[in-house]
């Protein structure tokens, strides 16, 4: 598709050309639709979390790090199913904000227990190791996702479904550091 309007070439003989669906300006670089409802989108996505950072903080001690971990990985699992039942962009963008605000409750308890599992003296090593593992597979899923995307939706939330099922119930396994002396 080009970008060619009648009106730029005065004086000017077009020859075997049609026009169809013209818009004024330049679109190569503008404000599009769409582009507003994905900033609101994240936005909400963002706003989602408060809840779950404050839910998390006031029950970390009472439920346990390893539970809120397991348990937020678990129901977020339960979220990313039910993208399967959503057809329409509502039901999506509430599926999101619900899979933020649980999700973040997991990683704010891998942080707690990622400092009272480690020693002082390895705990940098530790988290530089586990920051590197989670920025390869950060890069692993943006790049293989979309390539999913476009053939069927299934394979995505099958994929992200299984691997939170997988680290909710590993995460269950992890000792429980409450009430333990930090070394």
């Amino acid at each position: 598709m080009t970008h060619l309007w009648e009106e730029k070439f005065i004086d000017c003989r077009i020859e075997n050309t049609t026009f169809e669906h013209n818009k004024q300006g330049c679109h190569l670089d503008t404000v599009e639709e769409n582009d507003v409802l994905i900033y609101l989108v994240s936005f909400l996505g963002s706003l989602a979390v408060l809840p779950g950072n404050i839910i998390s903080a006031l029950f970390m001690e009472k439920i346990g790090r390893v539970k809120i971990i397991g348990g937020s990985m678990l129901i977020s699992a339960g979220c990313t199913f039910l993208l399967f039942l959503s057809f329409s962009q509502s039901a999506i963008i509430a599926l999101q904000c619900l899979f933020c605000g649980v999700s973040v409750a997991a990683w704010n308890g891998i942080q707690v227990v990622t400092v009272e599992l480690f020693p002082t003296s390895k705990r940098a090593t530790a988290f530089g190791l586990l920051n590197a593992l989670c920025k390869l597979a950060a890069v692993l899923g943006s790049s293989i996702f979309p390539s999913f995307v476009g053939v069927t939706r299934a394979v995505p939330i099958l994929l992200s479904f299984a691997a939170l099922v997988c680290g909710g119930l590993v995460a269950l396994r992890l000792p429980d550091t409450r009430d333990k002396i930090l070394q």
